[in-house]
């Protein structure tokens, strides 16, 4: 009850804020209705211009008049300049017409203003909507009244948490989370979907007055450099086409639960489960699954903000039947022991968490699911999905695996040998990316340099955009070669074309593969770790064999592919290894050449 009226009073103030601004730009546009009717009235202004009020960080204006008319035979005086009154710095409307009106009185010119024959000592001079003003308000409106309704409404829909004993957190501590408490787990597409709808309102509305703001410096003061504020609602039509995707998401599939076999995942055994769909079965549709772990951690510094990054991940292809009007899919996954278990009370700056990524393209609206379930470590194996599908769903992965890496790179063969080129551009979109924002970086540091009057701070950000930049255009631009060269195998790594680094390994003192990370993506909650794949030889030495290989799926269709081209054993008494010191619980497969 307590967290109830505490949210409730931590609400209130933004739902009061909202009613407010409704109730203010409710009565603007009923009283410029009322004003259609008022009659237009010649008049002579008294005074005129527009009074600065300073602050701390902005100064405001109001644009003032006086001014007499006569109407109905008896004259009257007034004041009123526009529909909205007070101070504002909301455009140039006050600046604007306070220096017209002081041109005209200036000048002892008459100016027309509209009368309320009903009333006539009410009079106005300008009687025209301020739609940027409008939108600004709107803003308030919107992101504070909706936050604050939001808030009360969570508050009195919030069910306490039930007590949990010592001896149910300690044996089964994945209970203490409400939403695993049966096999069956919801995904979070319905949350993904408010949330898009959320932020892109948001964002609209705060870009909102905007179009209005450069409808007047362009048009009125031939700024043609503000045509760029349009970028913000630009951005803002495609966030909300993005929320109307996960909306048509949402309607199309609806819950689309995933009942788990195991239950909870276990980490050294299975992950694995069905999937109902609401969609007729079509066998030569594919489903592709993914399982990764996360480290959800605060990032340091002043605006802290919850971040993930991605230590272990794996794909398969789900196995699809019919099943009533629909399709059923069955997945599983074998983990590795040694990874961390997912924290189902999430009360601390840092934790793990697991997340089961269902895509697939098709027709009208693709399928993209979320699934946040529990993985800890029993060593439990599924029992009841059906093991000869998913043997041949894994023959069929293994197959797709080695198609996608085989696109990583173009293999030759000649009389002389074989030969691997990993060309230039690999993660293009990624890398790219980070060039861009190295060089903003960059560019922005030297302009506070020599341009500004914080040379240290420049040199500081520009500095790390200038790493930034060239480590990211670096990576856009390095190929790599791998071929035989009589019983060696060969490494060059070349940038540009040119030859930087060569390596050289003879094949009967390869011990083992390694693997290591080397990129991590993401896009929203999807993320992709990308691996390098190294050759090992007895005494440590290593040659860099791949690069690119994404998820664990791939790099052992790597390692299977390279073994068997290159003929290259296994050492007796050697296993396969991985980078242990970015991912401890990272595991590969030993391959035998010719094993598969």
């Amino acid at each position: 009850m307590k967290g109830k009226i505490g949210l409730s009073l931590f609400g209130l103030p933004f739902f009061a804020v909202g009613v407010w601004m409704s109730w203010s730009i409710g009565s603007t546009f009923l009283d410029a209705q009322q004003m259609r009717d008022w009659q237009a009235t010649p008049a002579q202004l008294q005074s005129a211009g527009y009074n600065t009020s300073r602050g701390d960080d902005s100064d405001t204006y109001e644009a003032y008049a006086s001014y007499t008319y006569t109407f109905a035979g008896q004259t009257y005086s007034a004041k009123r300049v526009g529909i909205n009154g007070g101070t504002d710095n909301i455009g140039d409307y006050q600046v604007d017409m306070g220096n017209r009106l002081s041109r005209v009185l200036a000048a002892r010119e008459p100016i027309t203003v509209f009368v309320n024959p009903e009333h006539p000592a009410e009079a106005i001079i300008d009687r025209e909507l301020r739609w940027s003003l409008l939108g600004f308000k709107a803003i308030f409106l919107f992101v504070f009244g909706g936050v604050g309704l939001a808030l009360l409404i969570y508050a009195w829909r919030l069910q306490p948490p039930k007590p949990v004993d010592a001896h149910t957190a300690s044996e089964t501590p994945w209970l203490q989370n409400p939403k695993w408490t049966t096999p069956s787990i919801r995904s979070g597409s319905r949350a993904s979907m408010w949330g898009a709808i959320g932020f892109a309102v948001f964002w609209n509305l705060v870009s909102a007055p905007l179009p209005f703001l450069v409808y007047e410096e362009v048009l009125q003061k031939d700024n043609k450099p503000a045509l760029l504020g349009l970028l913000f609602p630009a951005i803002g039509i495609m966030l909300l086409v993005w929320a109307l995707r996960r909306t048509f998401e949402w309607r199309r599939f609806g819950p689309t639960l995933l009942t788990m076999d195991p239950f909870p995942g276990s980490i050294g055994g299975h992950v694995g489960g069905t999937i109902d769909l609401n969609l007729p079965f079509d066998p030569a549709q594919e489903f592709e699954v993914s399982l990764t772990c996360l480290h959800s951690y605060l990032s340091s510094g002043k605006n802290r903000s919850r971040r993930e990054s991605a230590e272990w991940q794996d794909s398969t292809l789900a196995h699809a039947e019919p099943f009533g009007n629909g399709t059923r899919l069955s997945l599983r996954f074998a983990v590795p022991a040694g990874l961390r278990e997912s924290a189902a009370a999430r009360d601390d700056d840092s934790y793990y968490l697991w997340r089961v990524s269902l895509s697939a393209n098709l027709p009208g609206t693709d399928l993209d699911r979320d699934y946040d379930v529990p993985v800890y470590s029993t060593g439990q194996l599924s029992h009841s999905l059906p093991e000869m599908a998913l043997q041949n769903a894994e023959t069929r992965q293994a197959g797709f695996a080695e198609q996608r890496i085989r696109e990583l790179f173009q293999f030759e063969q000649s009389a002389t040998g074989k030969r691997m080129h990993f060309p230039m551009g690999q993660q293009f979109g990624a890398i790219l990316n980070g060039v861009l924002i190295g060089g903003i970086f960059a560019v922005a540091g030297w302009f506070l340099m020599f341009r500004g009057d914080a040379p240290v701070f420049g040199f500081v950000f520009g500095g790390v955009g200038g790493i930034i930049a060239l480590a990211s255009t670096y990576m856009l631009f390095k190929s790599l070669d791998v071929y035989q060269e009589s019983t060696a195998i060969v490494s060059v790594r070349r940038f540009l074309g040119i030859p930087l680094r060569r390596r050289r390994m003879e094949r009967h003192r390869f011990a083992h593969f390694r693997r290591q990370q080397s990129l991590k993506t993401q896009s929203g909650g999807k993320h992709v770790i990308h691996y390098s794949l190294y050759a090992v030889d007895q005494v440590g030495n290593e040659l860099l064999l791949g690069e690119g290989f994404s998820g664990e799926s791939d790099t052992n269709a790597a390692e299977q592919f390279i073994a068997r081209e290159f003929n290259l054993q296994i050492a007796p008494g050697q296993r396969v290894r991985s980078d242990s010191a970015d991912s401890p619980g990272n595991s590969s497969r030993n391959f035998l050449a010719g094993d598969s």
